[in-house]
């Protein structure tokens, strides 16, 4: 009965739910739901009747001899003659068929009454035909039964994926751009998934480069990446001219047979430009659908392109009818292998290409013009798991209400300011993964075993073996924390200097120091290293600042390292190591965001390296520093107008007025006549800016927020017999703005600067078991400082 009754009243009223996204009655439908009407009366007497009759059934069965016998276990008498283990099984069995029954009639009248609520709201829907919402190829009993199954019927659905079954998923990325848009994919499925993942990442060695230390960085349990080299698979389809804005890249999915491992049989091929809006486990169930020899699984297009109607002389690709998009592809990769699908698809091209010339939409065409030969390849999915906001798009058509969708496709080369209906729902919704906290989605899968990641165990084993009751356990636990880290978040070009002298700028910075990035741009003509300290939504703020400057976007050699924002403290040292970590040149100048370099120290700095023979001798050249307290100064363009400048008060050596100690070793005084470099000795708290090899020792990450992050640095360049050498032409300015967080809380926590003493002299214990007897001067030094 109710299966009866929910196949009638689900398969006929509800199919903008559970299947075509469209939600069309036909005439021939409008006639079942008349029908319908008559089941529903039936129905109703039903609901009526069979609790009824099933306890009458129960009420006659208890009786025994005439006698009532209780269903309880507290009134059951076991010591009685007349009770038997036969009778109890009865009872018990009777108890089971009783909840079972009422379960059942529990759901048919929530059924009904959904019925009877949502029935009627078709009958005021559009009734006009749509170009594409019939699923599958042409079998309507597998679309009707595909309906029920499909979303989120709540009748008769079957789960098609297991608890913990790993879901494929491909994907083709290839530089800088596109790695940012991978992620905000990666993060919408992520958002609804329930099962392990496994992405097969077909990328260029940039694109590599960035994914491996995100996702390393990421650390998000029950999520397997593996990544195939795309520069290697070039030559399998760089003979097929491309007119797409993809490029090479484009048509590589035709290759996914060769390139996935063989022992895969299904995947999930997504572009870049996907956003899900559902738990992908939905699409991977579909592949429980396909039949015959139906090994692709595709959306129709949503534009007229192949229809070849969009202008004048417009001559698309063969394609059946309106063609497929290849955005969102499920691959049944097993049978293709054994279809011979690169023989069958190679053959396609050469032929069309005699015609074509070249492709227009790179692999979509080749696919298209396999299909138009082979029909029965395809399975065809509704349109709502690949909406196509494109150029021409009808995409509108696809769905009645937005909660219908399930994939977004920004296929449009104006990705977000392409023009539909409901363009802002799309966008926010977008926006939404695009701004999301990442570290949200480290959630495990509960009861689904993750695979042994060794970072991971050894980082759980270093944090329990701290005290969380100690005093400073957030500042130790700091040093284990693992921030998410996006290298290169913009374009990157570098060309190698030929003399092997080329010094790179590096610095830190978090979202209030965003304003010295132009400055220090038009001071530093060179290489830019900068790690930048920000969440998620601060990253797409910096984007779109960046994207609206005219000097940022002049400059290609600024190297851009998100580092995302985790716990309360901000990892200065771990942002220096990050952008240090990433220069192109053999020298870099270790700097702050808040200065400003002279004009032209960056080709002084070159001649410096060749001058002084840094590529064989271990030293560290100090860039002498000074500030002004002026928002507003005349920048010095040389040595002298600068030292007018100290003697008329308006420039300062820095930190002169509270923290004498960390420059004076420098030597101003001898500065001021000096014209040939000279040496200095390290003294306590001694942190000069200084030009090294990239090959120098990193920062101490134990220290973070205020207070001695590059004092520890410049004690280990001395224990390792770094030479220190003032460069006598060479000068930086340290610029005003408002005191950092970090600093507030060293000044008003005790706390803060009890642990910041102990982390010192723990640090100085180290340096003393690593340099032995050397270094028991640092020791001796700060006891007397």
């Amino acid at each position: 009965m109710k299966g009866v009754i929910c196949g009638r009243l689900w398969t006929i009223c509800f199919q903008h739910r559970n299947g075509t996204g469209l939600g069309i009655c036909t005439p021939e439908r409008m006639l079942g739901i008349c029908r319908g009407r008559r089941k529903f009366l039936a129905a109703s007497l039903t609901v009526l009747f069979v609790p009824a009759i099933t306890w009458i059934y129960l009420f006659a069965g208890s009786f025994e001899d005439g006698k009532p016998v209780s269903l309880s276990p507290l009134e059951s008498q076991p010591h009685s003659p007349r009770y038997t283990a036969s009778s109890q099984r009865d009872r018990e069995s009777l108890e089971v068929r009783m909840r079972e029954v009422e379960e059942e009639n529990r759901a048919l009248r929530k059924q009904l009454s959904l019925a009877q609520s949502r029935g009627p709201s078709h009958h005021r829907g559009n009734h006009s035909k749509t170009y594409s919402m019939e699923e599958g190829t042409g079998d309507s009993e597998s679309l009707r039964a595909g309906i029920v199954a499909g979303n989120s019927s709540e009748c008769g659905q079957q789960p098609a994926v297991e608890k913990c079954e790993t879901i494929h998923v491909a994907i083709v990325c290839a530089g800088y751009n596109a790695s940012r848009d991978v992620v905000t994919l990666v993060k919408s499925v992520l958002f609804h998934r329930r099962n392990p993942l496994h992405f097969h990442l077909i990328a260029d060695a940039i694109a590599k480069q960035i994914l491996a230390t995100l996702f390393q960085t990421w650390m998000v349990p029950a999520v397997r990446i593996d990544f195939y080299d795309a520069d290697e698979l070039k030559s399998e389809v760089s003979w097929i001219p491309n007119k797409h804005y993809s490029g090479i890249y484009g048509l590589m999915k035709l290759v996914l047979t060769k390139t996935l491992p063989s022992n895969l049989e299904r995947v999930i091929v997504l572009d870049t430009d996907i956003t899900f809006a559902t738990d992908i486990a939905e699409l991977w169930a579909v592949f429980h659908k396909f039949k015959g020899q139906q090994v692709l699984g595709l959306v129709e297009n949503q534009s007229d392109w192949y229809l070849g109607n969009l202008w004048k002389n417009h001559r698309p690709w063969p394609a059946l009818g309106r063609g497929y998009n290849t955005g969102v592809i499920l691959l049944l990769l097993d049978k293709l292998r054994k279809m011979k699908w690169e023989q069958m698809w190679r053959l396609t091209a050469e032929r069309e290409l005699m015609s074509m010339l070249s492709t227009s939409l790179a692999d979509q065409d080749i696919f298209n013009a396999v299909i138009k030969q082979n029909p029965f390849l395809v399975y065809q999915l509704p349109c709502f798991w690949n909406v196509q906001l494109s150029d021409h798009t009808r995409s509108e058509q696809c769905y009645r209400d937005v909660s219908d969708l399930k994939v977004i496709h920004w296929n449009s080369p104006k990705k977000l300011r392409v023009k539909n209906k409901h363009v802002e729902f799309f966008r926010n919704l977008y926006l939404t993964f695009l701004e999301y906290d990442g570290n949200l989605l480290r959630r495990e899968l509960f009861g689904c075993p993750s695979e042994a990641d060794i970072n991971s165990e050894n980082l759980q084993k270093q944090l329990s073996e701290l005290d969380e009751d100690d005093l400073c356990y957030e500042f130790r636990r700091e040093r284990f924390t693992v921030h998410r880290t996006h290298l290169y978040f913009l374009h990157y070009e570098y060309e190698p200097a030929s003399d092997n002298t080329d010094v790179t700028l590096v610095a830190q910075l978090s979202m209030d120091r965003l304003q010295m990035l132009e400055a220090i741009c038009k001071h530093w003509e060179g290489p830019i290293s900068l790690a930048l300290y920000l969440s998620d939504a601060e990253a797409q703020q910096f984007l779109r600042y960046a994207q609206g400057s005219e000097v940022l976007m002049s400059r290609h050699n600024v190297g851009y390292h998100i580092v995302y924002k985790e716990g309360q403290f901000y990892p200065v040292n771990l942002l220096r190591n990050v952008a240090m970590k990433h220069i192109s040149t053999p020298y870099m100048f270790l700097s702050d965001i808040d200065f400003l370099p002279m004009y032209g120290l960056y080709e002084y700095l070159r001649k410096s390296v060749i001058q002084l023979d840094l590529a064989n001798t271990k030293k560290a050249l100090i860039v002498p520093a000074f500030e002004t307290l002026r928002y507003r100064l005349s920048f010095p363009k040389s040595k002298a107008e600068l030292l007018s400048m100290l003697d008329m008060g308006t420039l300062f050596t820095f930190r002169y007025h509270v923290w004498t100690k960390g420059h004076a070793p420098t030597n101003f005084a001898k500065w001021r006549t000096a014209t040939t470099p000279y040496r200095v000795e390290w003294e306590a708290d001694f942190e000069p800016y200084v030009v090294v090899r990239k090959d120098c020792p990193e920062y101490d990450r134990r220290f973070v927020g205020f207070g001695w992050n590059k004092v520890a640095h410049i004690m280990e360049l001395d224990a390792q017999e770094y030479e220190f050498t003032v460069l006598p032409n060479a000068y930086m300015i340290h610029m005003p703005h408002a005191p950092s967080f970090d600093i507030t809380k060293f000044r008003s926590n005790k706390q803060y600067r009890i642990c910041l003493k102990t982390l010192k002299e723990e640090f100085q214990q180290d340096m003393s078991r690593h340099y032995g007897f050397a270094a028991l001067k640092y020791l001796t030094a700060e006891n007397n400082s």
